[in-house]
């Protein structure tokens, strides 16, 4: 196997899928690299123990449920679309560990998943949705290097300086691709560190859940239209469209809360000021 190469950086790396054999079972650096962005984040989240008045061990039942559920629904969010292939390769549907989830297809089933737990335990599902957002793109950050491993979720040729070397064995040579999981990853790092910090003085509920959804759909919009993997319906790019909608939609709900917020607090103001009057 050819190393993948950077060579305006003077990079290349040769790791094999396999990180190691257990019981004769292979292991993959995919399920490893996610589930330490699942542990990362997970320690991160610990620390906010009652922050918008939720209680980590609450949090953590919630967390169990969803993550493999959250999982489950991006691999089937993946082989549905790509079902041309799996119709005939049934055998591969289960086998995760090759690469093939869709984040989308995670974040759906969480969000159902989320609405069921918070009526079952009666409490706020965007007081949840706020816990738990900033954690998200973390999580999405460093899962993305499973891709790298993987060799997929690269984009089209290019000749930028990042430009990512992949081998291509029916041809021969290298072919040389944007690293759109590298964008992602910087994209999402980014995104995270805004939330992290933002969640600290967001006063407006579901305020940070809808800032995740607004940004991660702009970056995933245009990381996807870069991307060659791509899942398809009717020529459209079905996780662009998505990330476009959410954004769009999102971005609607948020400015109408934060007129709702302005107006409630002039409105406050001029209270206080009357009452002074008097």
């Amino acid at each position: 196997m050819k190393p993948i190469i950077f060579p305006n950086l003077g990079l290349e790396f040769n790791i094999n899928p396999v990180a190691f054999s257990l019981f004769g079972k292979d292991i993959y650096w995919y399920g490893i690299i996610i589930v330490t962005g699942i542990l990362i984040a997970l320690f991160f989240m610990k620390r906010d123990d009652q922050k918008h008045g939720l209680k980590w061990d609450t949090v953590l039942d919630f967390l169990i449920i969803a993550i493999p559920i959250g999982i489950i629904c991006a691999r089937i969010y993946y082989v549905v679309f790509e079902w041309d292939y799996y119709k005939n390769n049934l055998g591969e549907i289960y086998k995760i560990w090759n690469g093939g989830i869709a984040i989308y297809g995670g974040i759906i089933g969480a969000i159902i998943t989320a609405i069921f737990f918070c009526r079952y335990k009666k409490i706020s599902f965007l007081s949840l949705c706020d816990y738990c957002a900033p954690y998200l793109p973390l999580v999405q950050a460093i899962g993305r290097w499973g891709n790298f491993v993987n060799r997929e979720a690269f984009g089209g040729i290019t000749n930028s300086f990042f430009k990512m070397g992949i081998w291509e064995e029916n041809i021969g040579r290298y072919i040389f691709v944007h690293p759109t999981f590298l964008y992602e990853s910087i994209i999402n790092g980014l995104i995270f560190i805004f939330l992290y910090i933002k969640r600290k003085n967001s006063n407006i509920r579901g305020e940070l859940f809808y800032w995740y959804m607004i940004l991660y759909g702009i970056g995933r919009a245009f990381i996807e239209g870069l991307r060659t993997d791509s899942l398809y319906l009717f020529n459209f790019r079905v996780s662009q469209v998505l990330a476009v909608l959410f954004a769009i939609f999102f971005g609607i709900i948020l400015l109408k809360e934060k007129i709702k917020e302005k107006c409630k607090k002039d409105w406050q103001k001029k209270k206080n000021m009357v009452n002074f009057n008097i």
